[in-house]
């Protein structure tokens, strides 16, 4: 991804003050369909012991979290 040069920052912060947003790109629009139906697509593959090993360990995860911070 290239860097914008000032001029072009500069139109999207104009645009950004009068409440004018650009259209979003193809690529932005590929990349969130993509999103949207990849996480379904992924737990309709796996098994069931597949998702519960998942769900325990994202459960482990957050309460050790929740943990280190109130210590």
């Amino acid at each position: 991804m290239s860097r914008k040069d000032i001029n072009t920052t500069a139109f999207d912060i104009v645009q950004q003050a009068v409440g004018e947003t650009p259209p979003p790109t193809p690529r932005q629009v590929a990349s969130k369909k993509g999103g949207l139906k990849g996480g379904a697509a992924r737990m309709a593959t796996l098994t069931p012991e597949q998702r519960a090993d998942m769900a325990r360990l994202a459960a482990t995860v957050r309460w050790k979290k929740k943990d280190q911070a109130a210590s």
